[in-house]
């Protein structure tokens, strides 16, 4: 498959006119998308002309604050897969294992993990014209063949529920099946931890870190959160592991997507935090489990999150600091205090 020019995505059309560039049929809020859009196309036409100007000065993405600061404001889509392949580290594995994507394809494949696979297959973006088996040129063979070169590059992980929409996001976004295989390896292997092993440790883990970081900076919501036990897994394991696929409107889950290329897992706390701060009056009003869980499923949809831009800026601003750092020491005495609760530690 060709490298994504940035123009393939925009002539889909089911004559209707409520298909996005990426191939979704939104009918319920084209209108919304539109009018956002509308207002969007001049922001993201100032960044292209600066992310091109940056990128023909410095041909070599490097790491620096004029990056970092350029990453934060979104890059356009013709230069996507070039910056999350260099900053991710995809483009220096790729580079330095040339065919071993193609090798994976022609071993002799595992019958178990073909058949889980394929299960999944008509479950991965049914609402998205690209990815409907009849499209042409489908791209489900093209999912079908990452998945499955994935799960033979990583057998601890080999497949499981949730893997299907990231490689789906990023076989739209490359528009190539090399590319997407390294990115995935980049995003399961170095970016997440532990997210898909058959555990599933980081994923728990990493919902106990939010929790406390929530205690932090929203202690209200901490409160009303520790009255039900085992809330944090039924609210926010979807965002974890989906990375706010189906969760979040597509253009801020890319802007979202950005970020976690350059700076890291640290991106997926600060969404989830900035989701509840802002919301922090409509949660407190809950006064049951179910009534949380359905205003979780609220705050990740509407005018706050649909506009990306100031919903970016937002991330980085709401939740205040939040390094690196104090989420790893939070991890280690997260995952303690988990592995000694299936222990029967005290």
């Amino acid at each position: 498959m060709a490298e994504n020019d940035g123009q393939h995505l925009t002539s889909v059309n089911d004559g209707e006119g409520t298909i996005d560039p990426y191939g979704f049929e939104r009918h319920d809020d084209f209108e919304s998308y539109k009018n956002m859009m509308n207002e969007y196309v001049a922001v993201l036409n100032r960044r292209s002309t600066r992310w091109s100007k940056l990128l023909h000065e410095k041909p070599r993405i490097e790491k620096n604050l004029t990056v970092k600061r350029y990453v934060r404001k979104g890059v356009p889509n013709e230069h996507r897969a070039r910056i999350w392949m260099a900053a991710s580290g995809a483009q220096e594995q790729l580079e330095k294992r040339p065919g071993y994507y193609q090798s994976l394809l022609a071993m002799e494949h595992d019958s178990k993990l073909k058949e889980t696979i394929h299960t999944d297959m008509h479950r991965t973006f049914p609402d998205n014209v690209l990815f409907k088996s009849k499209a042409e040129p489908g791209l489900q063979a093209v999912l079908y063949n990452v998945l499955l070169a994935y799960g033979h590059h990583n057998k601890a992980v080999g497949y499981c529920q949730g893997m299907n929409f990231i490689a789906g996001y990023l076989i739209i976004i490359t528009n190539d099946e090399e590319k997407s295989f390294w990115l995935m390896d980049a995003l399961l292997g170095r970016i997440l931890p532990d997210y898909y092993s058959p555990a599933m440790l980081g994923l728990k883990i990493d919902q106990e870190v939010l929790e406390e970081l929530v205690k932090v900076k929203a202690p209200a919501v901490g409160q009303l959160m520790a009255q039900y036990p085992g809330i944090w897994t039924l609210v926010v394991s979807r965002w974890f592991i989906c990375l706010y696929i189906d969760i979040l409107p597509i253009e801020t889950v890319l802007r979202v997507w950005d970020c976690l290329f350059y700076e890291g897992s640290k991106v997926l706390f600060r969404v989830a935090l900035t989701l509840i701060i802002h919301h922090q009056p409509e949660i407190l009003r809950a006064r049951s489990l179910p009534d949380v869980c359905d205003c979780f499923k609220q705050i990740t949809s509407g005018a706050f999150t649909l506009d990306c831009h100031t919903f970016m800026q937002k991330i980085f601003s709401e939740p205040g600091r939040l390094s690196m750092a104090t989420i790893e020491k939070l991890r280690k005495k997260c995952k303690q205090q988990i592995l000694d609760e299936e222990s029967g530690q005290p």
